[in-house]
Formats: structure tokens, sequence, C-alpha cells
């Protein structure tokens, strides 16, 4: 249903829309004081004559109600009218690559395309959707909380923020997640023999798995509290040799590589003799396990446990909505934009939405702002956000026109 012509009105006053050469004399310069952007009143004339622009060229995709049905087809009834303009002269000039659209209004005229925007930003926008994108994750929950639930039973022999306080438990802070996901997944296809933690973690999904490691590298890092047997001084000499794999006191740089800065000396002795016997399965640390006895072992260990550790360099991870927050600063309070040339994303297609999130990512679309922002996004971030905003209830604008001063 259209809203009414008196509403139109003032809804459709296009601030930031139309070219300089289409502007009435006493149009105002519009909001962003660009100097080939003005403000202009869409009058039901306009209107009219867009829907027969939309009749002849846009109604096959888009239909003539705005609203997209096929994959990848936006709903566009209710956007920003300013915003569709500048959209449509883009792919005018061949700068979205979209070979279909950009033969649809190739010859049209500025007349044309702006009516034809006026007449879709008219018509009352989709209604929000109820099941949003095909990976349906419309708000991820903090992982880091979630990680921190799962850890709970592994407290009581690593310790309640993965420190150590029983000999020949390793503690689990200052480890690289993709290390920790590794020896976790090495527990559980029996690569790693210990039949407790094989039953443990056979329970655990991979989320689970990537959360836990998660919350354990965003934990203060600390040496453990336990003994250790050996002479550090006597084993610093050794450790010169572990340095190019595991870093300058046992800080490794490398995300595959544990850290072993601060870690349990009994564990450290226990990994050693099974890199020396084969049940732990790794040619280079067999090697070097070979070749010190078993005094330079527990000296090596006591050097390691002593050395501090230091906290991998992992961002902890925006949860859909405090991602939101940092996309509606452009987009508007819930993907409802109040800025002309800003899409609105509210009851936007979670498919389209994710599409063109990846087009960012890969640079098939341009934009400095939405590229920097969406480099960041993980595919579950994507996923959560386009489900987020194709649940949100679309607002319309209005854009008033104020007396001269």
């Amino acid at each position: 249903m259209k809203r009414s012509a008196q509403f139109l009105a003032l809804n459709l006053l296009m601030a930031g829309m139309l070219a300089v050469g289409s502007l009435p004399t006493n149009a105002a310069p519009a909001a962003g004081g660009s100097d080939d952007l003005r403000a202009a009143l869409a009058t039901p004339q306009d209107i009219t004559e867009g829907k027969r622009v939309a009749d002849a060229s846009c109604a096959r995709c888009h239909g003539m109600d705005g609203i997209g049905t096929a994959k990848g087809v936006p709903h566009i009834a209710g956007q920003r009218p300013a915003y569709i303009y500048l959209e449509l002269k883009v792919y005018q000039t061949g700068g979205r690559g979209d070979t279909q659209m950009g033969n649809v209004v190739k010859y049209m005229n500025d007349d044309a395309l702006m009516k034809v925007s006026a007449y879709y930003a008219s018509l009352e926008p989709a209604q929000p959707s109820a099941a949003g994108g095909a990976k349906a994750t419309a708000s991820k929950s903090d992982p880091v909380s979630a990680g921190k639930a799962a850890a709970a039973g592994c407290a009581g022999c690593h310790g309640e923020s993965g420190i150590s306080k029983m000999p020949g438990m390793p503690s689990l802070v200052g480890l690289d997640p993709k290390y920790l996901i590794a020896a976790l997944n090495a527990y559980k296809n029996g690569q790693r023999k210990h039949d407790m933690m094989k039953t443990l973690v056979s329970a655990l999904g991979e989320a689970e798995l990537n959360n836990i490691a998660l919350y354990y590298a965003l934990q203060k890092p600390g040496k453990a509290q336990t003994p250790a047997e050996g002479k550090a001084a006597a084993g610093k000499a050794a450790a010169a040799a572990c340095a190019g794999c595991h870093g300058d006191g046992g800080v490794s740089g490398k995300p595959a590589t544990p850290s072993i800065a601060g870690q349990d000396a009994q564990y450290f002795v226990a990994a050693m003799r099974a890199y020396k016997d084969g049940s732990r399965s790794d040619p280079t640390m067999k090697a070097t396990a070979a070749a010190l006895d078993e005094t330079a072992t527990r000296d090596l260990a006591a050097f390691y446990a002593s050395q501090p550790p230091q906290a991998p360099k992992v961002r902890k991870p925006l949860t859909t909505a405090e991602w939101a927050q940092r996309c509606d600063r452009c987009h508007g309070i819930n993907g409802n934009s109040t800025d002309p040339r800003s899409p609105a994303l509210a009851a936007q297609k979670a498919d389209y939405l994710e599409q063109v999130l990846h087009a960012y990512r890969k640079g098939t679309r341009k934009s400095p702002q939405m590229a920097a922002m969406s480099d960041v996004l993980s595919e579950e971030d994507v996923a959560g956000l386009a489900t987020y905003y194709a649940r949100q209830k679309p607002r319309a604008v209005v854009y008033l026109a104020l007396p001269c001063k």
C-alpha cells in the first residue's frame, strides 16, 4: 500500500538526490554540502512517471512493489531515494560489475533515474523477516562467556583461569587458539594418547572447542603454580636450540607452535618423553627430545617454567549486537538510515546483505569505509549481521524543508 500523497510530498523531499541541471531555481544545498547534489521535491506526477519507468525496466526483477523475491535481488521499496539514484548511477558507469543491471540503466537519463528512484522510495517497505538468512544466527552470543561455561569442567585439573596448580597438568593460558584447538582435536582423534582427555573432548563440538580456546587465550597469563625439579640456569643454554620455533623465553610468535613460557615443568618433561618414544608424533620434536637426557630435559623444563608467559595476539570477537552498534553509526538505529546517501538496512533480505558484505570484503564493491569495516568480519559475523538487520522493523524518514533565515 502506498503512503498518502500529502505524506509523499514530505517524505520524498530528496535531500542530496537530484542533479544540479534538473533543479528548480530555489533548491537548497543538500545536507552533505556536495556541489553536484541538491534537495528537490518529488511530486505525485513524478511518482506516477517513475512508476511507468519501473513497469518498463525494473519490475521483472524487483516487482512493481519493490519486494525482491529472487535470490540476490534486494528489496528497494521504501529505500532512501537519494541512495537508489546514486546506486543507479554507479551501475550506469559499470562500477558494480553487474552486466544485467548495467544494461537496464545504461540509456536512462537523469530524469528517468530520479523518478524511478522516487517511485520505489514511495512504496511501503518489506516486512521484517521472521527467519532471516540460511545460516539464521540472529544474534551471536558472547563466545568468551560461552567458552568459560564450556571450560568449567577443565578447572579441576588446569586451574580456574587455565593456570595449573597441579603438577603434571599443563597450563592453558598464553596459547594461541589455533594451537590449543589442534591439540584438543589430537586428543579427540587419538593422535595424542590420553584416555581421560579423549573422553572429555569427544563430547565437545567444534564451536565449543573454539570458544574454550578463545576463552583461555584471553585470560591473563601467569606461570604455573607448581614446583620444578631441574636447574633453570642450566636449562637456559639448551633453550637456545628451541628459540627458533618457540621464541625467545618460550613465547612463540607462530600460531601453530605452542608458547611454553611459564608451563608446568612436570608436564613439559612428560611431553618430551612422549615425543622421544613416539607416542606423540612429530619428527622435529622427536629429534630434539632424543638429543636430551633426563637431567637436561628437567633443566630445560625448569628454565621455561621460570619464564613469564605472554598473552597471544588475539582480538576479542564482537557480538552481533556490538557489530550492529558500529553499523548503526552510518545506517541509522536498527538499520533505519537518516542519511540520504546511506542505505536503510532494516528488513532487507539476509541473503542480499551477505552477498554485499562479501563483495566489499573481496573488493568487487568499492568503498574504503565498508572495506575496512567488513574486512575484519568472520563468516559468522556476516551471517549474524545479515539476519539481524533482516529482522528489524523499517521506518520511513521524512526530509523537512526549513524556512530560510
